[in-house]
């Protein structure tokens, strides 16, 4: 398997642990320990701490920028693209994401928040490369 599907596997994988180790674990004690029933986790309305609502947003932040990362490194394996820079843009992308996300989970101070942002901005930038060398590879 290449490095960039080893990385999509690991963007895949973090982002369910967000589900697995922060959210559903978070939930089930709650409801578990009766401090809540399993329906008051309303998606369309905020609850639970600052920290809570933090990891949902990370999690949801993985989750939208999954697909593309995905649809990206598929088609570049499909495609048979043999590049060192695809698979280190790859490198890059999981782990400005998971840099994104401790950001994330860590605070929402002004500081934490560009560091973010500087974050996701590695991301958007590694993956437009990523999409053209995708691109240029599968050019006739």
């Amino acid at each position: 398997m290449s490095t960039a599907l080893w990385c999509l596997l690991g963007f895949a994988a973090w982002t369910w642990s967000l589900v697995v180790f922060g959210i559903g674990t978070i939930r089930v004690f709650k409801v578990l320990k009766g401090q809540e029933k399993p329906n008051a986790f309303p998606s369309d309305k905020p609850h639970g701490s600052e920290a809570y609502r933090r990891l949902l947003r990370a999690h949801a932040n993985c989750v939208e920028n999954l697909p593309v990362f995905g649809a990206v490194v598929i088609i570049g394996a499909l495609t048979n693209l043999q590049s060192d820079l695809f698979h280190t843009l790859a490198i890059v992308t999981l782990a400005a994401r998971i840099g994104q996300s401790i950001a994330h989970l860590s605070s929402g101070r002004s500081l934490i928040v560009n560091v973010r942002f500087t974050f996701f901005l590695v991301q958007i930038a590694a993956v437009s490369w990523m999409g053209l060398l995708v691109a240029t590879n599968a050019a006739p």
